[in-house]
């Protein structure tokens, strides 16, 4: 069993955010390692961690190393060199912004030249919360035929 600073693990699996600055990517990692929003809106600089401890139903405890990166063209260097290792990356969109979704494509190419071709690859439409019939500007539908067009999952 190897030791972490939070518990002990079985399993190490490392997961990259990646998608323009403000689609939320580090209000979903806190949602889901902390289980609450964050109360103020601040960008991410560089790349930043969260980890989640979890057990399996067969009883394997696996760590989920989250790495949260910054939109921000400045920081794409940052970015590339973190997807080593990496088993799986969720591209982030705001459905509420098209042109994050436009830049999708953008991200995708930046995953599947940097890092490892058997990663994992999936579409994830955030801020649904925040979107009502006339403030929603990317479907489902549109999203999910997006995802087939690049043969990645889509959330």
């Amino acid at each position: 069993k190897m030791e972490a600073s939070d518990g002990t693990y079985d399993q190490l699996f490392k997961i990259v955010l990646i998608g323009d600055s403000g689609v939320g990517k580090s209000c979903l990692v806190s949602r889901y390692v902390k289980g609450v929003f964050p109360k103020s809106k601040v960008a991410t600089i560089g790349v930043e961690f969260a980890a989640k401890n979890l057990k399996l139903k067969s009883g394997t405890r696996i760590k989920a190393q989250i790495w949260d990166t910054a939109g921000q063209e400045r920081y794409l260097a940052i970015t590339t060199a973190h997807y080593r290792r990496a088993i799986g990356a969720f591209v982030v969109y705001d459905i509420c912004k098209r042109d994050s979704f436009q830049n999708v494509e953008k991200w995708i190419n930046d995953v599947k030249s940097q890092a490892d071709p058997e990663i994992t690859i999936m579409l994830v439409g955030n801020k649904l919360d925040m979107a009502n019939s006339t403030t929603r500007e990317v479907s489902t539908f549109e999203a999910e035929e997006y995802a087939k067009k690049f043969n990645i999952m889509f959330c």
